[in-house]
């Protein structure tokens, strides 16, 4: 009965946090709404259409795309009009794409690889370590954590890479394999495996790479890495695509941090966002500025699209508040006061309540999750 009454308030919470977000929080720049599509419980498969009658069903909000998802003690997918090809109940640890997933145990003696829609496509035996999953492309980063196979579609290790040290991050992309390691090394691995490009970002007192990630065409990398003189350093590779990197802007952050760091290229990789201390930094590629926004709170989720000039990301404080943000990116050339201006950037501020957090975007469409609830929008031009 209390597990049950527990489950109601969740649901109650997220529900208001639902009607504040109508009320207070739906218009955002001029010509540009959004407009609540469905909202759908994890614990049953049948979604609720929501907003104004006539634009119920305009179209779908994904493209008819599945979403991966994971929201407190369940994960899977869910499509364009709110059901769950795939929602369970986690039972280990969980990896989940686009695409593929997996769920495996702490030291698991085999591996199962699942698509979209459930299927096993994949089981590795023995694997000697965890799954990760990434661009299309399969991968055990070893149980020591400096060790990194490809397992190819027939179950059989392509190729394995060690490393010095143990890796904190990694990223995949255009056929290539970005990582970062706890002693302050990055190396970009090629489809065979073969080593291309190594760097020591050095500068700080502790060498160590919290956060990278590959552009989509992998023409550029980013980087948050040491602590005490903590970094973001963008890199760019020059000529063709088997050019050298060479870093191209850096920037000192304030004391930063000492856990893993977010940080992802955006809007088709005409941006790249990260975690800062007391905001997120946001860098445009063509301009060549970096621009900080100020935030109160942790970052818990972040939507990693950023298509159509904006992008959400979630903060959690304490006793389980949390607030939906909506960041509109600022478009031409930018000048002097555009700094001082960032924070009329922020068009969404929508608070809630509640103990987990999703947040995700594909082309138009945004899903925000907490409790055992899903709902969904659609950013629309009017």
């Amino acid at each position: 009965m209390a597990k049950q009454g527990k489950k109601i308030w969740a649901v109650a919470v997220f529900l208001l946090f639902v009607l504040y977000f109508f009320s207070a929080a739906r218009p955002i720049p001029p010509e540009t709404v959004l407009v609540p599509r469905w909202l759908s419980s994890l614990e049953s498969d049948n979604p609720v259409p929501i907003g104004e009658p006539g634009q119920r069903t305009a179209g779908p909000v994904f493209s008819d795309r599945l979403l991966p998802f994971t929201l407190g003690s369940r994960f899977g997918y869910v499509d364009s009009a709110g059901h769950f090809p795939v929602n369970q109940v986690k039972k280990g640890e969980i990896y989940i794409c686009e695409d593929l997933w997996s769920e495996y145990e702490t030291e698991p003696a085999n591996i199962e690889i699942r698509n979209n829609t459930g299927e096993t496509v994949l089981n590795i035996e023995d694997p000697g370590g965890y799954p990760i999953l990434l661009d299309g492309r399969v991968f055990v980063l070893g149980s020591e954590q400096n060790s990194l196979s490809e397992i190819g579609m027939n179950g059989n290790i392509t190729w394995t890479h060690e490393f010095a040290a143990p890796l904190t991050c990694i990223d995949a992309a255009a056929g290539l394999v970005l990582t970062g390691s706890i002693d302050g090394v990055i190396e970009v691995l090629d489809n065979s495996g073969k080593r291309i490009f190594f760097f020591e970002p050095g500068g700080s007192r502790y060498a160590v790479i919290l956060g990278c990630a590959i552009s989509r065409n992998g023409m550029r990398i980013g980087i948050i890495s040491g602590v005490e003189n903590q970094r973001f350093l963008l890199l760019e590779r020059q000529g063709s695509a088997g050019g050298e990197y060479r870093v191209v802007y850096h920037e000192f952050l304030e004391a930063g941090f000492r856990r893993p760091v977010h940080i992802s290229f955006i809007d088709q990789d005409r941006w790249i966002v990260f975690e800062r201390e007391g905001g997120i930094g946001c860098y445009e590629i063509k301009s060549r500025q970096e621009l900080k926004i100020a935030l109160d709170g942790r970052i818990a989720a972040i939507d990693q699209s950023g298509g159509q000039g904006f992008f959400f990301i979630v903060c959690s404080r304490p006793d389980l508040q949390k607030e939906l943000i909506g960041i509109r990116l600022p478009e031409g050339r930018w000048t002097a006061d555009s700094r001082l201006n960032m924070q009329e950037a922020i068009i969404i501020r929508a608070p809630f309540k509640s103990d987990s957090v999703f947040l995700g975007r594909t082309g138009s469409g945004l899903v925000a999750g907490g409790g055992t609830t899903l709902v969904s929008f659609d950013l629309e031009k009017k």
